[in-house]
């Protein structure tokens, strides 16, 4: 990726967004356009919440009577953009942490290929052959090739950094952007919010899609993006009702195919497949005017690791009572502890930073009207 200068990134993103102040053609496209109206001087704080209340869909540059070859060379997308980049590795927990967003590429598939060899050797050190490719089935057959202690230790390790890290990064992006802890109880902003997050309104101006390849609109985008959010929270609640089985009721896995952890994470898997692979085409097609490409890197990657996790996940499931099994869940915990490993350094971390924005901008809109 190429390298960018945090200072040159925000001045441009500053000078864009005064001359969209005082046009406000716009106005009426994105959630950007009303909160760069609510103020007339714009500070490094500001353009990062702006930058993440964008969910680039471009229709402000195809909409600009201001684009090259007019002398403004506006474009809003790839500045915000370039902008939103940089607040990653800003607020980053550790800080030390922020340049893996600059080769995220590269660092996703090391960390993928570290993490799939150890889990490979910790099968084979506690696991003998005959075990590790021999037909596994009843309750506990996945704990016959990986035993549970070491499974639920690394995993929780893991999990806890994973949350320590990401509270940390938004906490601090919350108080930089100004950020107040009255909005996260103010009730109608609150929902507005998670209406806007949930529904990704914002992914498209008034309905009608965003322009991927032109200035024609197209939904395709926010469906794949839907497939791929929704499959990943039903895939979590699917995690979820697991571990109640297993915890609370002691039915231990795996389970039948007609339970509710199975429905729910095949379903949910199915749906990240569409919508990884679905998106990943839509990229390769954007138009190049509006776009940093150098960002896509980053994106493919998130896409790709969470693509195979679902790939590995129907292949354990579809094959489960085969000698195939032991080979397949190692795979797959290894893709697994992979996408989690680099979770706070990777796309994943723009939802949190996304969501608070837009829980300050519902609140200052609130507050305006009233």
């Amino acid at each position: 990726m190429e390298s960018i200068s945090v200072l040159d990134v925000t001045q441009e993103a500053r000078r864009n967004v005064e001359i969209c102040n005082s046009c406000r053609y716009c106005e009426g496209l994105c959630a950007v356009f009303p909160a760069i109206e609510m103020k007339r001087e714009f500070d490094k704080s500001y353009i990062d919440h702006l930058a993440n209340l964008c969910h680039n869909c471009t229709g402000c540059y195809h909409a600009c009577q201001y684009t090259t070859p007019h002398v403004f060379d506006m474009n809003v997308p790839k500045a915000l953009t370039q902008v939103r980049m940089a607040s990653y590795e800003t607020y980053v927990w550790p800080a030390s942490l922020g340049r893996v967003f600059k080769r995220n590429g590269t660092i996703v598939s090391l960390v993928s290929a570290l993490i799939l060899t150890l889990v490979m050797l910790a099968g084979l050190l506690f696991v003998d052959a005959s075990s590790l490719f021999s037909v596994q089935n009843g309750s506990g057959a996945f704990y016959k090739i990986i035993p549970y202690e070491l499974m639920v230790g690394i995993a929780g390790a893991i999990a806890i950094f994973d949350v320590l890290a990401i509270a940390l990064g938004v906490r601090k992006y919350w108080r930089e952007i100004g950020g107040k802890w009255h909005y996260l109880f103010a009730w109608q902003p609150l929902k507005r919010a998670f209406h806007d997050a949930m529904s990704l309104k914002n992914l498209g101006s008034d309905g009608q899609g965003c322009n991927d390849e032109s200035s024609r609109f197209s939904n395709r985008r926010r469906r794949f993006h839907h497939s791929m959010m929704y499959g990943f929270l039903l895939c979590f609640a699917a995690t979820s009702v697991a571990t109640i089985y297993d915890h609370f009721f002691g039915w231990v896995a795996p389970y039948a195919y007609t339970s509710l952890p199975v429905l729910l994470g095949t379903v949910g898997g199915i749906g990240i497949i569409i919508g990884t692979a679905g998106l990943t085409w839509v990229k390769l097609k954007m138009h190049d005017g509006p776009m940093w490409k150098a960002v896509f890197g980053m994106d493919y990657a998130f896409l790709n690791l969470l693509f195979w996790v679902s790939v590995t996940g129907i292949a354990l499931l579809a094959l489960r009572e085969t000698s195939a099994m032991g080979v397949l869940l190692i795979i797959h915990l290894g893709v697994v502890g992979a996408l989690f490993a680099i979770l706070p350094f990777s796309k994943f971390i723009h939802v949190f930073f996304r969501i608070a924005s837009l829980i300050k901008y519902h609140n200052e809109r609130y507050a305006q009207s009233a």
